[in-house]
C-alpha cells in the first residue's frame, strides 16, 4: 500500500507543473511496484471473459463453458470470444480494438513480455480474440457485429454459465455496411498476423488474408455499424464514424505487408479521413485518430518516404499527433486533457481507466520512437524530452497500481487494497463449479447484485472504471461507472508492464539511469 507521505508529495507537485511532477513522484515513490506481478495478473483477465468452450489448460477455474449455441439461431458457428465487461454481450468493435492492442503491445514490447514470462499467454489471449473473427467472417463481404443484445442481457443478472438472454447474432454485409467494425477487425487480425508470424507462419498468412478481406468490404461499402445494427447504439455507437477505422485498417496492414497501396490510401485519404485534420485528446476502441498519428509519425521518424508531398502529409500527422500528447502532459496552450488532484489524467467520469491506460501506451511508445531517432517532443515550442512521456506515463501506472491519495490498486487483485465488488455478473456470484444449481434472471438481481459482501469471485487483473474527478472511489457493485471493468481497459497496460519490469531488473540500465537521474 502507498504511504500517506507518498500521496502528498505526488499531489502537491502536480500542481506545480509537469516536469515537477516527476521530480517529485520519482522522489517519493522510490519503491518500485511488481510490475511482473501486475503483467501477470492482466493477462489472466482475459481468461475471465472468454466466452465460449474453455480449454484444458484454463487457468480462471471460476468459469465454465457459456455461450455454446452462439450462432445456431443463424445457422453459423459463433462460439467463442469474448465478454467486453460484467455483460454477456459478444460487442464486436470492443473486442477487436482490444485484439489490436493486445498485439501492439507484443509488437512493441514482446522481449520484455517473454523476459516476463507470459509470452505465451498472450499469444493465447490474442488467438481466443482472432479465432472468433475468423469464424465470424463467414464470406468475404460479410461479417457478424455481435452476439446477444444490450437491452435484454441488461434486464436479468445471471452467471454466463446459466444465460437465458437472447442470443440472436447481427451482421455487417453489402446492404448493411459497417466499415468501421470491418476496419477495425481488420486493424486487429493485420496486428496479430505480425505477432503470430515466425512462431505461426500459416496462422498469420490465414489472418491477413481475413484482414484484406474485411478492409476492402469495408472501403467499398461505407458506412457506419451503428445504422446497420441499431441494437448497438445505446452500448457501443460509433460516434467518430468509420472513416479512422478505415485509416487505422489500412496502417496496420501496411504495417504486416508493406504494400504501397496501403501507404498511398494513408496518405490520399488524409485529408478527407480526417487523419490531419483531427486534433483529439482522447484514444479508445471509437476513437482511433491519436492511434492513427502516433503509427504516421513512427513513418515519418524512420525516414524512408523521400517525397516532398508525402513527407508534408506525415509531418501534418505529427502535428496532430503531438498535440495528443502535449496535451496529455499538460503543455498544451488551449485544450490540456483535465487531471485530478492525485495526477491522474481524466477525460470522463464513466470508465475514465480506459483512457488512462490508452494514454500511457501511447506516451510509452511515442518515447520510444522518440528516442530511437534521438528526437524531442514539440509542445507549443517547447522541446519535451522522450523521458518526460516515459515518466509521465509511469506516473499514470503507478496511479493505478496504487499510488493515488485512496492507496488503492485499481488493478483487481493486484496489491493488498482493490475493488472487491466489481460489477460483473459471473464474479458476483458464486462459481458454477461449486455450485451448478440455477440461478434466475431476476434471482441473480434480488440476492446477489444487492449483497453487500464481496464478491465470491475475482476479476483478476481487470482494470476498472477508477476514481471520480476528484480521486474519489466508490467500491459498490451498483456504482458500474466506476466499478465495471473492460477488455479494453486492461489490454493496453501488457506491454508498459512488461517494459516497467525489465527497467526494474536493470536489464536495460542505461535508459533507467536517465529516468532516475530526474
Amino acid at each position: 500500500m502507498v504511504e500517506k507521505t507518498q500521496c502528498r508529495c505526488l499531489i502537491s507537485s502536480v500542481k506545480l507543473g509537469v516536469s515537477l511532477v516527476f521530480l517529485l513522484s520519482f522522489t517519493c515513490l522510490s519503491k518500485a511496484f511488481d510490475y511482473k506481478d501486475a503483467l501477470k495478473k492482466s493477462v489472466l483477465y482475459f481468461e475471465s471473459q472468454r466466452s465460449g468452450r474453455l480449454p484444458y489448460n484454463q487457468r480462471v477455474h471460476w468459469r465454465d463453458h457459456s455461450g455454446l449455441t452462439d450462432g445456431l439461431e443463424q445457422g453459423v458457428d459463433l462460439v467463442g470470444g469474448y465478454y467486453d465487461a460484467g455483460d454477456h454481450v459478444k460487442f464486436g468493435l470492443p473486442m477487436a480494438f482490444t485484439v489490436t492492442m493486445l498485439s501492439w503491445s507484443v509488437i512493441e514490447y514482446g522481449e520484455q513480455i517473454a523476459n516476463s514470462g507470459e509470452y505465451e499467454h498472450v499469444l493465447e489471449a490474442i488467438k481466443w480474440g482472432t479465432d472468433y473473427f475468423i469464424k465470424a467472417h463467414t464470406y468475404p463481404n460479410v461479417f457478424w457485429a455481435e452476439v446477444g443484445d444490450g437491452d435484454t442481457d441488461h434486464y436479468c443478472w445471471q452467471r454466463p454459465e446459466d444465460m437465458t438472454t437472447s442470443r440472436q447474432a447481427y451482421k455487417i454485409d453489402e446492404n448493411n455496411p459497417g466499415s468501421d467494425l470491418a476496419g477495425e477487425t481488420a486493424a486487429a487480425m493485420a496486428a496479430a498476423s505480425i505477432v503470430f508470424r515466425k512462431s505461426n507462419p500459416h496462422y498469420s498468412h490465414l489472418l491477413l488474408h481475413h484482414a484484406q478481406q474485411l478492409f476492402e468490404f469495408g472501403d467499398k461499402y461505407r458506412g457506419a455499424y451503428d445504422r446497420s445494427v441499431e441494437v448497438v447504439k445505446s452500448y457501443y455507437p460509433s460516434v467518430s464514424s468509420y472513416k479512422d477505422e478505415l485509416l487505422w485498417g489500412a496502417l496496420w496492414l501496411y504495417k504486416a505487408t508493406d504494400n504501397m497501396n496501403y501507404f498511398k490510401y494513408i496518405i490520399n485519404n488524409s485529408h478527407e479521413f480526417g487523419g490531419t485534420e483531427w486534433a483529439i485528446t482522447e484514444f479508445s476502441w471509437d476513437v482511433k485518430y491519436a492511434g492513427i498519428q502516433i503509427l504516421a509519425s513512427k513513418l515519418l521518424m524512420d525516414g524512408i518516404h523521400e517525397d516532398r508531398h508525402t513527407q508534408n502529409i506525415l509531418e501534418q500527422y505529427r502535428s496532430k499527433a503531438e498535440h495528443y500528447l502535449c496535451s496529455c502532459l499538460g503543455r498544451n496552450n488551449d485544450s490540456n486533457v483535465e487531471v485530478t488532484p492525485g495526477g491522474l489524467l481524466f477525460i470522463r467520469k464513466w470508465n475514465n481507466m480506459q483512457y488512462v491506460s490508452t494514454s500511457a501506451f501511447l506516451l510509452t511508445v511515442y518515447s520510444d520512437y522518440l528516442k530511437n531517432a534521438t528526437q524531442k517532443l514539440n509542445c507549443n515550442g517547447e522541446m519535451v524530452k522522450h523521458q518526460d512521456l516515459f515518466a509521465f506515463a509511469k506516473s499514470q501506472v503507478d496511479y493505478i497500481l496504487g499510488s493515488n491519495p485512496m492507496g488503492m490498486s485499481y488493478l483487481v487483485g493486484f496489491g493488498p487494497r482493490y475493488p472487491r465488488r466489481v460489477h460483473h455478473r459471473g464474479a458476483s456470484i458464486v462459481a458454477y463449479k461449486r455450485s451448478k444449481g440455477f440461478i434466475g434472471c431476476t434471482q441473480g438481481y434480488d440476492y446477489w447484485y444487492s449483497r453487500n459482501e464481496p464478491n465470491p469471485n475475482e476479476v483478476i487483473g481487470a482494470l476498472v472504471g477508477g476514481p471520480d474527478s476528484h480521486d474519489n472511489f466508490n467500491d459498490h457493485r451498483g456504482n458500474y461507472m466506476q466499478t465495471e471493468a473492460c477488455t479494453y481497459n486492461t489490454a493496453p497496460l501488457l506491454g508498459i508492464f512488461a517494459k516497467l519490469h525489465q527497467l526494474d531488473e536493470g536489464k536495460n540500465t542505461s535508459q533507467y539511469s536517465s529516468f532516475a537521474s530526474y
